[in-house]
């Protein structure tokens, strides 16, 4: 395992910057993920690491030592694709052990390896198939035995379930991110579902246009964006406007006392789970969304202005209705 800094990172495409003096950090045995919106840089970042792009300005190091200039076959750096990249020449089993092979491990070291991830992963019994008879869970769990079978200073994990079904996306995301955690492997998770992020790395950086927007924990990037790009990116929020004055925040058509620090003419995110049902101020319905154990809210303010809201599943409603509503002054974040 090894921690991975990168040091002013800057990739630039002609006139474009993918990538724009990024400073970051991957800690030893941490897994990291990269969220943001198509073209932020994520992809970049990853090949910046891997060696597939060589920065136009900037370093990476492994372990404190200059990789800035090594090519990707000698970084030892585990790569899990989201097309899989998987040989249908081979079998499953040659698949995982591809990469041991091409580092001259000894035969029976090999069959070891090999055998001990197929267990781990439990595709054991899919050992001598091919991969086109696979489902595609299985054949990410076969991606992902051979990106670990190297023992890799660095795993690096492109978008890897894109195109599975919710479900199994849903249960691959908690037993991979167990896995990884158990065998704390020291690994780069991008991915522009966030969710997903959350659900499976200790820490979230959030790019976008090249610039790392904030970097913390998933409950710190959730409860504490540091900007209103974040927190409408990771997560729903209600980005509000109003005026603090001696910590009363003014939104205008209501005035809510808290723990405000600013002053003067700000912008407010409120998560949808603290405006409630029940409260001082009539909102609208504007939109219902049925979605089983609850029911997700559009409904406009007295000023016209419009949030997002969660309701119980078993109430109904319908656009129109009148609904009193309250927001969590305690759970406001001000935001740039």
């Amino acid at each position: 395992m090894s921690d991975v800094t990168l040091e002013s990172i800057t990739k630039a495409y002609g006139d474009d910057t993918a990538v724009d003096d990024l400073d970051l950090t991957i800690r030893d045995g941490e897994i990291l993920g990269i969220v943001g919106p198509s073209g932020c840089g994520k992809t970049t970042t990853l090949r910046t690491i891997a060696g597939f792009e060589t920065p136009t300005a900037g370093r990476v190091l492994f372990d404190g030592r200059d990789v800035t200039h090594v090519p990707p076959e000698r970084r030892n750096v585990g790569l899990v694709f989201q097309s899989y990249a998987l040989f249908d020449t081979m079998t499953v089993r040659e698949n995982v052990a591809f990469g041991l092979e091409m580092r001259d491990v000894p035969a029976g070291e090999r069959r070891r390896r090999v055998d001990e991830l197929l267990e781990l992963l439990d595709i054991a019994e899919f050992a001598d198939r091919r991969p086109r008879t696979l489902s595609g869970g299985q054949q990410q769990r076969v991606g992902l035995a051979r990106a670990l079978a190297i023992e890799p200073h660095v795993l690096l994990l492109d978008e890897p379930m894109t195109g599975l079904d919710a479900k199994l996306k849903t249960r691959l995301r908690t037993e991979i991110g167990a896995l990884l955690a158990d065998l704390e492997v020291t690994a780069l998770y991008v991915t522009h579902d966030q969710e997903e992020a959350m659900a499976m790395c200790d820490r979230i950086a959030v790019l976008n246009d090249g610039h790392l927007e904030q970097l913390g924990t998933p409950a710190d990037v959730y409860r504490r964006p540091d900007n209103a790009f974040v927190a409408n990116f990771v997560g729903t929020s209600n980005v509000l406007e109003g005026t603090i004055t001696d910590g009363r925040l003014d939104l205008g058509f209501t005035e809510l006392d808290g723990s405000f620090d600013a002053s003067g003419d700000v912008r407010v995110a409120v998560r949808p789970e603290n405006v409630a049902i029940g409260g001082p101020l009539e909102a609208t319905v504007r939109q219902a969304t049925y979605l089983g154990e609850r029911t997700e809210l559009v409904a406009a303010l007295p000023d016209g202005t419009t949030v997002t809201l969660r309701a119980n599943g078993d109430a109904s409603y319908t656009r129109g209705d009148s609904i009193p509503v309250a927001i969590d002054a305690d759970r406001i974040r001000v935001v740039e």
